[in-house]
């Protein structure tokens, strides 16, 4: 690919982002309209699975190739990602304000989840077994979470024919805005990748900047357009959801398909780096009474910055 298709793919790749983002947004809101729950609920699971794809298709595309570092490092930069620089991001266009049921109840089980991962890879490997068991805690909270999706939901029979087109509308927005997110975002990594190596940054500056951040750009994308009108339930749900869907979903599936070990830095360092950012970002709307404002995403995405150049220069 030569520079002019690089920047086309770039360009092209942004924008469908954007459109797409829009669609899944406005799809996502109006199906938790038509079923009479929050959109939280919406961006915890069905926005929080769609935009957390790449990440599952990269740990199972590592651990197949033997490269179990790769496949975990992936969860914990996702993560730290997600909360610092989209959460930072997101905050600076529009503050986040966070429900009290929410700081109670999702957010404290993003910590445990996260949590849970240290009796799991602290030998530094990952059994057949203890994917399984990550696997199953991630259906779990599923199946509660669609417990509580059921009681809002009105009975099928008692819906107007206006009502189930406007749900199939709704659906319809949230499955093309899903595809066109991974399509988009291919696209925009495959010329910024280009273009990263026509300018002569290496590999593994590469790796660390466009690859991280590219598989985080549905997240980003669909916060930002959230952020922008007003809808800060799917931004906290896309945020807090992805990182809970990353660490069960993509951990256990990749442990599943192909059980590896990891190098001890991952858990002596990057391991601590997610949960201390976890923790500030909890900290953050705790102090700001459930408001991340334009100050504290400012500092949450030099928190980001600082980890990066530090990661790339020790």
């Amino acid at each position: 690919m030569n520079i002019i298709w690089a920047i086309v793919f770039l360009v092209g790749g942004l924008l469908i982002l954007w459109k797409c983002a829009d669609l899944l947004v406005s799809g996502a809101v109006g199906l938790a309209e038509r079923l009479g729950v929050s959109p939280l609920i919406i961006g915890l699971t069905i926005v929080a699975m769609g935009t957390s794809a790449p990440e599952v298709a990269a740990s199972i595309a590592a651990v197949a190739r033997g490269m179990g570092d790769t496949a975990i490092g992936n969860v914990y930069g996702s993560n730290i990602a997600n909360l610092a620089l989209i959460g930072g991001v997101t905050a600076l266009i529009r503050p986040i304000k966070i429900k009290k049921l929410t700081l109670r109840r999702e957010i404290p089980v993003m910590l445990v989840v996260a949590l849970l991962l240290w009796p799991i890879l602290h030998n530094l490997s990952l059994s057949r077994p203890e994917s399984l068991l990550l696997l199953v805690i991630f259906v779990v909270l599923i199946l509660l979470t669609i417990l509580a999706v059921k009681k809002g939901i009105p009975n099928e029979e008692q819906q107007t024919s206006d009502e189930r087109r406007a749900t199939s509308k709704s659906l319809l927005f949230i499955f093309i805005g899903l595809a066109g997110l991974a399509l988009g975002a291919e696209g925009a990594v495959r010329g910024a990748v280009v273009i990263g190596r026509q300018v002569g940054l290496s590999e593994a500056v590469i790796g660390l900047t466009i690859i991280a951040v590219g598989t985080s750009l549905p997240e980003l994308a669909t916060c930002v357009v959230a952020a922008i009108k007003g809808h800060h339930d799917i931004s906290v749900g896309n945020l807090v959801g992805s990182n809970i869907f990353n660490t069960l979903l993509v951990t256990g599936t990749a442990g599943v398909i192909w059980p590896f070990t990891i190098g001890p830095r991952l858990m002596k360092l990057d391991y601590w780096i997610m949960i201390i950012i976890s923790a500030g970002f909890a900290f953050i709307a705790i102090i700001g009474r459930r408001i991340i404002s334009r100050a504290s995403g400012a500092i949450l995405i030099c928190g980001y910055f600082v980890y990066i150049i530090y990661r790339l220069t020790v």
